[in-house]
Formats: C-alpha cells, structure tokens, sequence
C-alpha cells in the first residue's frame, strides 16, 4: 500500500493552520500543522516530511530561517513560502534557498494544491535521481570533500581521514562542516550557524557563546588535516567562512 504523501504546515495563525489543512486533507494528503518555526524544527527531525508550507513572517524564526535548516536535516523535503508581504528581497532569498515556490496570500486552494503537487513531482524525480546508477543531479548533495593533502571529509559518515589517520565527528560537528564546505565563500553569521547546526534561535549575542564550544572543539579535531583547518576562517566579530584553497 503507497504511503501518502506528509504535508508540515507552519503558520502562526490558527485560521491559515486549519484552512491550509483542511484544504489538503480533502485531496488526500497526511497533514500536520504546527503554530511556529521551532516546532517546525522538531517535527522535521523526527519525521519524514514530503514538504512543508511555511508562512514567512512569523514571531521568532520566520519562514527564511525555518527554511535554512530543514534544507540541513532534511534536504529531501520541498519547501512552499506562503506571504502576505512579498518583496524582492525576500523572493531573491527564497531562490538561493531552492524554494519550491512562492505564493502571495491569500492563495486560492486550486492554486495551493497545484503547488503542492508540483512540489511533490519535483521531489520524486529528484530522489530518483540521487538512486541512478552513476548519476548526480543538479540538486543532489556532495557527500565527500578531497583535499590537495590527501585529506578526504566524508560527511554521510561523519569521517576524516588522510594517509593512516581517521577522526569521527559528532552529529553537531557534522551539520557545522557540512554547512560550511558546501557554501564555500559565504559568511555565516554566529547566529545563523547556531540555527542551522543547532536547530534553535538565539539572540545575536547569544550565539557565539553557544557556537564557541563546538566550534573549538572541531578545530581541535581538525589540527591533524592542516588543508582543511587553514580553509575554515574566523571573521572577526561576525562569524565563520569556507574559503577554498587557491
């Protein structure tokens, strides 16, 4: 029996909750709603999300934020912004985010259940893809880095090895590298880094207190691939970047 596809609803208006599931459930789909985005978070880790609708402006993380870290813990799910106060800013932010699309409300239901499906359809060629022997599409994720030294970072299984040396890194060590090695040149922010390896929000002087300890303790880790540490760059009073070797 074909499992129905799972519908993550984030809104944090009670009335846009139930109509967008109300919507859905009549067209057959699993759906569960949730009032914020780090709800949203949680469910996200524990539950294989097909896609998720996630209204941009909301109190605490908003929609952009959400987005940034279900695309770490779950690549996989699409991702639909729904907005009452679209911008270009915001519609340029939700493509270098790989959002599905993006819809102004309030959406008709045809128009939300067309974008679903879409979103779906993508999805499912997307996974096949990723399955195909010898293929890597556009969208699929670089599992391992080789460096000039011989180092090799596999981040599906959290190791790095050069010549006869190997290291294994926690889940947090692994989100923090990988969110750094495939966005080469790209300043997070203390803050950002926190959401997207950590999963929660905190304040901008918060963050690089609760980053600082994993931080150091990955470097530490990384003293034996010097390739990789010197690529790893602190920007002073802002945050972390991945600069490629020249």
């Amino acid at each position: 029996m074909m499992v129905r596809p799972l519908i993550l609803i984030v809104d944090d208006e009670q009335v846009a909750r139930q109509s967008l599931s109300d919507i859905l459930r009549l067209e057959g789909f699993r759906v569960h709603a949730v009032p914020n985005g780090q709800a949203a978070v949680e469910y996200v880790r524990t539950n294989a999300v097909d896609l998720m609708i996630v209204d941009l402006k909301m109190p605490g993380m908003d929609g952009l934020e959400v987005t940034q870290v279900v695309n770490q813990i779950s690549p996989e799910t699409e991702v639909i912004l729904l907005t009452a106060h679209a911008s270009v800013e915001s519609a340029v932010q939700a493509l270098r985010l790989r959002i599905h699309d993006y819809l102004i409300k309030p959406a008709q239901p045809s128009q939300i259940v067309l974008s679903v499906r879409k979103g779906l359809a993508r999805r499912e060629a997307r996974l096949k893809r990723q399955t195909a022997p010898g293929r890597l599409g556009d969208d699929d994720v670089i599992a391992e880095f080789r460096f000039e030294d011989g180092t090799l970072v596999d981040l599906a299984r959290r190791v790095i090895r050069r010549n006869h040396k190997q290291i294994h890194l926690t889940p947090a060590e692994g989100r923090l590298l990988r969110v750094l090695l495939e966005n080469p040149g790209r300043v997070f922010s203390h803050r950002e880094l926190v959401l997207l390896v950590q999963g929660y929000d905190t304040s901008p002087q918060e963050a690089p207190e609760v980053l600082r300890p994993l931080v150091s303790r990955l470097r530490h880790k990384l003293e034996e691939f010097p390739d990789l540490m010197r690529c790893i760059v602190s920007v002073r009073g802002t945050g972390y970047v991945y600069e490629k070797s020249p």
